[in-house]
Parts: C-alpha cells; structure tokens; sequence
C-alpha cells in the first residue's frame, strides 16, 4: 500500500485565511468586481461608473455607482416600483418592467449631471442596436459598464431588458446584440447570426405576457385570476400592455425625478423589551445584556452541566 501525501497538516491551518463574508455567502465574486472597479493610475482616480443590475421576488433594481476605498456611492437609483406613478400598475419584475427600469435610472442619471437635453438617446422603440457613441456630438456620451453580479448571462434574460433601456435613454454602455430576444447564433463558422429586431421589440411592450396572459385565460381561468390578480385588480388585460408600456416610456423621459415617500411623524417608547408607537402598534425588541447578567447566564449553564 502506498503512503498518501498530507496535504492539510499543520503549517495549512496556521497559513489558511478565511474567505470573505460575502464570497461564503455566495452573493459577491469578488473577481469579477476587482476587473470591474480597476482603474489606471494614470488616470487619478477619475471615476468608473457601473450599471448595477438586480433582482429580487418583487422587483429589479437599477444602480449607477462608482467604487471608492469607503464602498460604493450611488449617482442614480431606480427600482420598479416606482413604475406606478409612471401608469405601470402590476408585473414589477418582467423583461418590459426591466427596460423602463433602466430607462427611468438613465434618465434620472442624466439629469442629475446636466445632461438630459445633451443626450436624448432613442425615442422610437424598434428593438434595433443602438449605440449612443455612433452619433456625431462634441461631448462624450456617459459612459458605464454592466454590473450583473452572480446572475448568468443567457441569451433574452431579462438584465438585458435593464440594459437596452439605460440605453436607449442615452447612456454609453459597451454591449453587442448577441444577448438580445431575437438573436441566433449561425449554425457553423461559415454562416451568419440572424437578429429578429421585431422579437426583442415585442419582448419590449410585453407581448410575451399577453400571450400567456390570453392562453391561460382559456385553458385555465382559476390559474389565471390567480397568477393575473394584480392585473385584473387594476383592469389590465393584454390588449392595454402595450399602450401602458408605451404610455409609461413617454412619462419617464418627461419627468425622471425621484419623489420622496412623505415621513411618517411617528415616535417610539421604549421600556425594557417593549417599544410602544404613538401610532398605537406595541413590539418586542430584545434588550441587550449586561455583564453581569452576561456572567450569571454563564455560571447558570455550568450548574446545570454539573447536576447532570
């Protein structure tokens, strides 16, 4: 029998670091961010702005932000929620609620730096590249990367949904088509990828959801009023999505700025582990303890280890 090497002896646990809380967490490759916020020195310390894009059940989450030695500082944030002031009433989380995430963050980006009139970006929605650099201007656009984080970058998904509207609201973000609704890869070296501009423009105005929208409601309408029932609760059916989509992109590009939620003048008492609102709600809120308290906690466990 041969002898088998060690390799996790003693001097690998003295020498072995404990990766990052988030890297542990699985929430942040922390490769990728360092290629991302790396910036020549040559260039001191001027600024690389990223295009954050997120997800979660509820919503997306669109982020403009660059990397400074304290952390991130956002420039511009839009979610979609927000939608709702803009006319979008329900589907906060599809591929048509990510581009006018990204178009509501690229505008309000643009705005907060003067820029807004500068650079318009596409008004007309065809579902076509478009690149904001290739039109002759003397200033240089604005420019950013994408940030995607742990998300897998597969063809129509909807963080590219996010992208094509920071886009086409005028900002300069290096992308190709390959990712869009609508591309194909050609079939072998010598063949030509084909891009449907109609596929991604339908994906665009939610025509993948009124068609499901509309097959459900004949196969299944239990299904439906139970999967469509903040639609239905608002009055859309899927004949109205795209003028709701094209109604809300219209209202974006007319007024991009964030209004603040009111403050709710509500003040709390707090006694021992119960915190009273003047709104008349009680919680429980636990106390931290004190040493000594600390201490007895601990010669109690003991005790009860030695009874036993």
């Amino acid at each position: 029998m041969a002898f088998a090497k060690i390799l996790k002896n003693k001097a690998f646990f003295k020498r072995y670091q404990v990766k990052k809380r988030r890297r542990r967490e699985g929430k942040t490759d922390f490769q990728a961010r360092r290629r991302m916020i790396r910036q020549d020195k040559y260039k001191y310390n001027n600024k690389k702005y990223r295009l954050i894009v997120r997800f979660t059940n509820q919503k997306v989450t669109c982020q403009i932000a660059y990397a400074t030695i304290r952390g991130d500082m956002v420039v511009a944030h839009a979610t979609s929620k927000e939608l709702e002031k803009y006319g979008v009433k329900a589907g906060f989380k599809n591929y048509a609620a990510s581009y006018c995430t990204g178009l509501l963050c690229a505008r309000r980006c643009l705005k907060n730096f003067g820029l807004d009139e500068k650079f318009e970006g596409k008004k007309e929605i065809d579902g076509d590249e478009y690149h904001v650099e290739d039109e002759d201007m003397e200033q240089r656009p604005f420019k950013c990367i994408l940030d995607v984080g742990i998300r897998n970058t597969t063809v129509g998904a909807r963080m590219w949904g996010a992208l094509k509207g920071a886009v086409d609201g005028g900002l300069h973000i290096p992308h190709t088509q390959k990712n869009f609704p609508g591309y194909k890869a050609p079939e072998d070296k010598s063949g030509e990828a084909e891009f449907e501009a109609e596929v991604h423009k339908d994906r665009i105005f939610g025509a993948h959801v009124k068609e499901y929208m509309e097959s459900l409601q004949e196969e299944d309408p239990t299904k439906y009023e139970a999967h469509f029932a903040k639609f239905i609760a608002a009055d859309i059916d899927g004949e109205g999505l795209e003028e709701m989509y094209s109604s809300a992109h219209a209202a974006i590009r007319e007024n991009p700025e964030h209004e603040p939620a009111e403050k709710k003048d509500i003040t709390h008492t707090r006694t021992g582990n119960k915190v009273a609102a003047s709104d008349g709600t009680d919680h429980v809120c636990s106390a931290k303890l004190s040493l000594k308290q600390r201490q007895q906690k601990v010669q109690a466990k003991i005790r009860r280890r030695r009874q036993k």
